[in-house]
């Protein structure tokens, strides 16, 4: 393909992710259902097909879906009555650490591993506490943590492990859903996620005990009609948005193959670019392909991840420094001990380096080669 010819500019502006729509008037049929249940939230029946539809797809045994993701790992940290400090990630959306705010709990940050960019195992036991009560890693990009590592320490030490994995949608570590590792593991449904409820989250669980606490915790507390056994929050997936995620079951599969592929043409016209990194596929994991991140070294590249972010936009394209700033550099954190940059060398390096090219189902070939060719060109 003639790359100069793909180069020419293109008024379309191209951003790191957009939403996976299916077709409009398949829509249509689930609109009329729940116009005829009467039936708008509050565990209706398409609630629980999606939960059961859910739980197959993933391989896991207990699911528990909520508005939004934030809400759901707010929920969760709560459902295991985690207090004190919790060790987690500066690497990650802002809503890891608010969802520990929200608790009342001090997040204590670790740095992250350079290939993978999780939190780091290795520097787990140095930062636990007499007020440590829990570990909070993150699935970044969808690459799973060292997930063996970290549970024997929390083993050894009695704490609890809660996943963020917001972008681990599908993700599996030798044919195992990545979301039975630990005590509990939180989903996002967002709109840019690779499964999309519009707003949406989960809560995945081991037990059927724990997910009667948890479905009990997003609905106020209630136990039945005139009892409520503690004080819970409103955090229920509407029907509508149900809905939306059941007519995104039947394109999944389909989704995750298109990001695969989109995934593959990034690497071949990427590879061998001095300066220039991305984060490769595990043999034994399979992938939903959420972001494709590159990570940028200024000195052998020629430029700054800054400079070519800011050559993209002027070129119509969007790409993200995800995640940019560090999570610790924000002004509710950064008084914290432990989120001085000479306590996270790697996390501060990535964060200064990462860039998050555009993927998403509608992203077409063309534009990947004209995206590419302005990441060579900037030379």
């Amino acid at each position: 393909m003639n790359i100069e010819v793909q180069c020419m500019t293109n008024k379309t502006p191209i951003t790191v992710t957009k939403p996976c729509l299916p077709p409009l008037d398949e829509f249509v049929p689930y609109l009329q259902q729940i116009w005829d249940n009467k039936w708008l939230t509050n565990n209706g029946p398409m609630h629980q097909q999606l939960e059961q539809e859910l739980a197959n797809y993933l391989g896991v045994k207990h699911i528990s879906l909520f508005s939004n993701g934030t809400l759901a790992l707010i929920s969760a940290l709560q459902a295991l009555n985690i207090t004190g400090e919790v060790i987690t990630t500066p690497f990650s959306f802002v809503a890891t650490t608010h969802s520990l705010w929200w608790n009342k709990i001090t997040p204590v940050f670790v740095d992250i591993e350079p290939e993978y960019l999780n939190l780091d195992p290795d520097k787990i036991e140095a930062a636990i506490t007499p007020r440590t009560t829990a570990i909070l890693p993150v699935h970044v990009y969808g690459n799973p943590c060292q997930m063996d590592k970290i549970q024997q320490i929390a083993g050894k030490h009695g704490l609890k492990v809660i996943y963020d994995a917001a972008h681990a949608f599908g993700v599996k570590e030798n044919g195992v859903s990545v979301l039975n590792y630990g005590d509990l593991s939180v989903l996002s449904f967002h709109a840019t996620k690779v499964f999309s409820t519009i707003e949406g989250g989960a809560i995945i669980c081991h037990s059927e005990e724990m997910k009667h606490h948890i479905d009990n915790l997003k609905n106020f507390g209630f136990r039945d009609e005139t009892i409520v056994e503690e004080p819970g929050i409103n955090a229920k997936l509407n029907e509508l948005q149900a809905a939306y995620g059941l007519l995104q079951m039947k394109y999944i599969d389909g989704f995750i193959s298109k990001r695969k592929l989109i995934t593959k043409l990034y690497r071949n016209l990427l590879k061998g670019i001095s300066g220039i990194r991305f984060l490769n596929d595990k043999v034994d994991i399979s992938y939903s392909y959420s972001y494709f991140p590159i990570l940028i070294d200024e000195e052998s590249y020629g430029k700054s991840r800054d400079e070519l972010y800011e050559k993209l936009r002027k070129n119509n394209i969007f790409a993200r420094r995800y995640f940019y700033p560090l999570i610790s550099n924000f002004e509710p954190y950064s008084k914290l001990l432990t989120a001085a940059p000479q306590n996270l060398p790697v996390a501060t390096k990535a964060s200064l380096q990462v860039l998050c090219l555009p993927i998403y189902v509608d992203l077409n070939e063309v534009d990947v080669y004209r995206i590419c060719s302005i990441v060579k060109n900037i030379l």
